[in-house]
């Protein structure tokens, strides 16, 4: 009981010290149930300087148990996406297959293509990935005639377009001279860019109605 008293003692005077409840347990005994320690001192008048310390204090830690649950989930994020492409990597074999290939190329054109010409596959997206893959599986798929490819950019008012130019040229195989002119977003201009890896939007035109109209084909018979 004495040994009690004293520790209640203590605790109070530390608390009316300013001290957050974390302190006083590593100062009086660590195992101290937090809910004896907040009865205890529930009645005790803080100042606002003290009060202000203790919330610092707090949210300090809460923070810092964010910044700790964040890398653990990150981890195990890590963990669970390794282990879905090590179970799905089987899947490549496939596509050494034509017939596959040509199924990709027309669910590809079919969500991002556009249907509005019957003349030439119009194909548009701002991801230097999705772009290779499709001009790839199109050589892949068709005989194709590389002067019968057009691209046109669409950038923002602050990007260098000489260089988007050269970046795309190189992400499509298709040389300069075969690009149309640029074009600029005009609600960007005075606005600048936030993402530094934006490349703006790559459209590519291959002017050849009969692979528009078999993947236009393919694409309605999977569907």
């Amino acid at each position: 009981m004495v040994h009690a008293l004293e520790l209640k003692k203590r605790a109070i005077a530390l608390r009316k010290r300013g001290k957050t409840y974390s302190e006083i347990r590593a100062a009086l005994s660590g195992n101290l149930p937090k809910s004896t320690l907040s009865y205890w001192c529930q009645n005790i008048p803080l100042t606002q300087k003290q009060s202000n310390r203790i919330s610092k204090i707090i949210t300090s830690k809460i923070k810092r148990a964010q910044r700790k649950a964040w890398k653990i989930n990150k981890y195990r994020r890590g963990l669970y996406l390794d282990d879905l492409y090590k179970k799905n990597l089987y899947l490549t074999r496939y596509l050494k297959n034509g017939a596959v290939k040509k199924i990709i190329l027309a669910i590809l054109y079919m969500t991002e293509g556009s249907g509005t010409r019957r003349s030439s596959l119009m194909f548009g997206n701002s991801n230097p990935k999705i772009i290779r893959l499709f001009m790839k599986l199109l050589r892949k798929c068709y005989d194709i005639d590389e002067k019968k490819f057009r691209i046109t950019l669409q950038g923002r008012a602050d990007q260098n377009i000489k260089q988007l130019e050269k970046f795309w040229s190189a992400i499509t195989k298709v040389p300069l001279s075969q690009f149309y002119q640029a074009r600029i977003d005009k609600r960007t201009i005075g606005r600048p860019s936030k993402k530094t890896d934006y490349k703006g939007v790559c459209r590519v035109d291959y002017f050849s109605a009969s692979i528009y109209n078999e993947l236009r084909t393919v694409a309605q018979i999977i569907i």
